[in-house]
């Protein structure tokens, strides 16, 4: 965050109303009211934003096949979203919804200048769109000649007439924005991903639809009353309208601050590419950092409704505590990468991070005070006699804060709870029990007002994280969480003043079962059992081979065997591939090269890295080589 900066405008995407939250939605939220609390700690003027996005095909159908308008289909979806971020005290500063009326006098203000710079014609549209991601394709991006490459689902042959959006134009000036703003999209690797995608051309943007009405439709103006808004450009645009624009620019002055869009991986093309380009259009500044996360799995399995394992963040929270699923959620799993949910990774989170790190602590400062000095806490002596211990934990809180701001908000964890091993190792070291029973209580005194010292720091830094429980903690240590005392023991490393500690009753109780039932292994039947060595050729065709193109390769550490591989297959993003081959092949011989893939095995965990498919491979007395196309195709072409 830049120090002149004094504004923050934080953004979750604004959640699609065509399903329940889950816990993705939760953990893109939880992110942006983490940013959103630290912003304002530190003195920040911040803007939280979130909300549903409500409009088109999807959702018109969705509502049509309950027998609903899709106003009320909206209105009940959304009610669920917003109760829900509520419920877990999230802090946004404004909900917003597309059907809002102030929304949609903003998208007519921005279809009108762009149209009125030129950016917008009209045209007729032919081509691939898929109702579910409710996104256009061209041929060669379809999996099998007509499957939508991001959801798996047959897309449909659209011709209409439409609105285009002059995407093409700003293909130059995108490639110079993702060159000279080195993290205007993070993490880096999907950075990459972006810019790989935009080097291979981009098109202009239909932007209009005519085959159903459940939309915003053109401004009265151009007098074609048929049209109705792609939803990506309705709804992207609420960001802007969120502040005023369109109506009265009342907030617009936090688009000119630090703005930090958090989105889904999924998701990241629409705002990274078409978003930038319309600000570009608008001759609007352009977001400071468009983070894009992993999704969430469960026990290794993808989450499905049929599968019944989809995570409900409220149960979760219900069983657990909400806080201790807000840390979970932010220390599971690198900001990027794929994250895997299991009531065992969580119970032993809350039992060692939380219970026997920090809870514990606390509770040894407590018992401890309690016995040597009536609960009094003095640090007049904490220099004197630990000095160093100060000085380490405060060098290791100065680096803290780009970790927020740049979402490595693991590593951030990670970093602070090193203060917290300080603290534990500190009491062990000097045994203030027994310093006292050698009549150095001045000693004993410094250790206990030492530890008391950390955890008021470790408690305002993790305050974003766990609001309520650093509450309770600070409470406990004689003062208040507030961005005046952020500056009095963050900035300026003041001392606590002499206090009497607070008891208070144990912050993480050990779990020792799990609380919520775990789905059902779905048991096949008896017709289901396959005979032994024998397969149908139905069951031959359950498994996708295709042409995976090798885009990098690099030696996994501390690895004999394992390469670490970026593959494409034809998809939106690459898949990384964990192969033990290291034995045959180098990495740098690998880069650059097609071999084939069985693209739909589960995925799994190797060596603790994702592994999204497997490559093929003949082995014999002579040694290993990849089944390769005997000349080059092109990357996602399926085998058999």
């Amino acid at each position: 965050m830049s120090e002149n900066c004094k504004k923050a405008y934080i953004t979750t995407p604004i959640y699609y109303v065509n399903d329940v939250p889950h816990i993705g939605h939760a953990y893109t939220t939880i992110i942006a009211d983490t940013l959103a609390r630290y912003s304002r700690l530190i003195g920040l003027d911040t803007m939280f934003l979130t909300g549903t996005d409500e409009h088109g095909q999807k959702i018109e159908e969705a509502a049509k096949s309950r027998g609903r308008s899709p106003k009320e289909y909206a209105d009940e979806i959304s009610g669920k979203f917003k109760s829900l971020w509520d419920e877990f005290d999230i802090s946004y500063d404004k909900f917003i919804r597309t059907t809002d009326e102030d929304h949609k006098l903003g998208v007519h203000k921005a279809f009108e200048t762009m149209h009125a710079k030129g950016d917008i014609y009209k045209d007729n549209y032919e081509g691939f769109y898929c109702v579910s991601c409710e996104t256009f394709f061209t041929k060669i991006q379809l999996v099998d000649d007509e499957f939508c490459p991001d959801c798996g689902k047959p897309t449909s042959i659209v011709k209409e007439e439409s609105y285009f959006f002059k995407l093409s134009k700003y293909e130059e000036r995108l490639l110079q924005w993702y060159t000279d703003d080195e993290k205007c999209i993070l993490p880096k690797a999907k950075k990459n991903e972006v810019i790989n995608f935009v080097k291979q051309g981009l098109h202009d943007l239909s932007i209009t639809r005519t085959s159903f009405d459940w939309g915003v439709k053109l401004p009265e103006k151009m007098n074609d009353p048929k049209h109705v808004m792609y939803v990506w450009m309705d709804a992207l645009m609420n960001y802007i309208t969120a502040l005023g624009y369109g109506k009265d620019d009342a907030n617009m002055e936090y688009w000119n601050g630090t703005t930090v869009h958090l989105v889904g991986k999924d998701i990241l093309r629409f705002h990274a590419i078409y978003w930038p380009a319309f600000l570009m259009s608008l001759d609007l500044p352009l977001p400071r950092h468009i983070g894009a996360h992993g999704w969430w799995t469960r026990d290794g399995e993808k989450m499905s409704k049929s599968k019944g394992n989809v995570v409900d963040p409220r149960e979760v929270a219900n069983a657990y505590g909400l806080e201790n699923f807000r840390y979970f959620l932010l220390r599971e799993v690198p900001f990027g990468q794929d994250g895997d949910f299991s009531q065992k990774a969580l119970i032993d989170r809350i039992n060692s991070d939380l219970g026997n790190d920090l809870g514990n602590l606390m509770n040894r400062i407590i018992g401890m005070s309690g016995k040597y000095s009536n609960l009094v806490i003095d640090s007049t002596n904490v220099m004197k006699y630990h000095e160093k211990e100060i000085k380490d934990a405060e060098a290791i809180i100065d680096t803290l804060e780009p970790f927020i701001f740049e979402l490595q908000l693991n590593r951030f964890l990670e970093e602070l709870w090193k203060v917290l091993t300080i603290a534990n190792q500190s009491i062990t070291a000097y045994e203030p029990w027994a310093k006292i029973k050698e009549g150095k209580e001045e000693e004993a005194m410094a250790l206990v007002a030492l530890v008391a010292n950390l955890l008021a720091k470790v408690s305002v830094m993790l305050s974003s994280v766990m609001p309520k429980t650093c509450a309770s903690i600070s409470d406990a240590l004689g003062f208040e969480i507030t961005p005046e005392n952020f500056n009095t023991i963050i900035k300026d490393k003041k001392l606590l003043e002499t206090f009497t500690i607070k008891k208070l009753p144990a912050l993480f109780p050990r779990i020792e079962h799990e609380e919520l039932e775990s789905p059902e292994p779905k048991v096949a039947s008896k017709k289901e059992k396959k005979a032994e060595g024998i397969i149908t050729i139905d069951q031959f065709f359950e498994t996708k081979i295709k042409i995976a193109t090798i885009l990098e390769a690099e030696e996994v550490p501390k690895s004999d065997r394992l390469l670490k591989l970026k593959v494409d297959v034809g998809e939106n993003e690459p898949r990384q591939v964990i192969a033990g081959i290291k034995e045959f092949y180098t990495a740098e011989s690998l880069a650059g090269t097609q071999a084939c893939l069985v693209a739909n095995l589960k995925p799994a965990k190797i060596m603790g890295l994702l592994s999204e498919g497997m490559l093929l491979a003949a082995k014999d007395k002579e040694g290993l080589s990849l089944i390769r196309p005997e000349s080059p195709k092109r990357s996602g072409t399926k085998v058999g």
